[in-house]
């Protein structure tokens, strides 16, 4: 009995390797924190008083994200991805559920985010003013869509891939986010902790790239192997800082 039951897990594992080629070893784990170096700049707070129904919605100043940190100097908002060492030819389907930008505090939430080729882009208005998104990519088509109060919410889809670029809002010139467009899911953005995970890679050496809007690209070499977890840390400084 029990070598019966051998046998059939492991026709059932062969079956599987057959199948699906190469997921028995997609298991592997890329990890890290992103922190910055120096004594954070002061941001400035955002002034709303030009549109009093976005001032309203707020009981507390507003400050600009473009440095949003945490406790030890950890850094939300950066975009971390796999930009080259993907096995060739190996494609990845995008995923059914979209991927959301909301309009809320007059305010894009999130700040940065990643979305995969053919993937659906949902974009919601839920303050109840007017507002616009006005996106300016560089090599997909670029659209500016009002969205009047009574337009709760909106779609777009990117149909090739591309680095971050910016969205905007024209009614709130404070307002903006980025967005990047990948052929795979490799991809994480940090929050306030600053960490980001990047998983179900195959084994094999990767550059990974670290983005923040201010501060710019950083890279990093890793290589992994089958199941294996392995740490890559970026620290970010602003240039000439000491």
């Amino acid at each position: 009995m029990r070598r019966t039951a051998t046998r059939l897990s492991l026709a059932a594992g062969l079956i599987l390797t057959a199948a699906w080629p190469g997921v028995a070893f997609a298991a592997s784990t890329i990890t890290g924190t992103v922190t910055f170096n120096g004594t954070a700049p002061k941001l400035p707070t955002i002034a709303m008083d030009a549109d009093p129904a976005c001032a309203k919605k707020h009981t507390a100043p507003v400050t600009s994200e473009a440095l949003v940190m945490g406790a030890g100097n950890k850094m939300a908002n950066i975009m971390v991805w796999v930009s080259k060492g993907l096995p060739a030819g190996k494609t990845y389907p995008a995923p059914q559920a979209p991927v959301t930008l909301d309009q809320k505090g007059c305010m894009y939430i999130p700040h940065v985010q990643g979305i995969m080729v053919g993937q659906a882009y949902k974009i919601l208005n839920s303050d109840g003013v007017l507002h616009n998104v006005h996106a300016l990519p560089k090599i997909n088509q670029g659209f500016n869509r009002p969205m009047p109060p009574t337009v709760k919410e909106a779609s777009a889809t990117f149909t090739k891939p591309e680095d971050l670029f910016q969205l905007k809002c024209d009614v709130h010139p404070w307002m903006n986010a980025y967005i990047a467009v990948f052929t795979h899911p490799f991809f994480s953005v940090t929050g306030t902790d600053g960490k980001f995970t990047i998983s179900g890679l195959d084994p094999g050496t990767y550059t990974i790239s670290a983005w923040h809007e201010k501060l710019g690209t950083q890279t990093a070499t890793v290589t992994v192997g089958a199941n294996e977890t392995k740490s890559q840390d970026f620290k970010f400084a602003v240039p000439g800082a000491k």
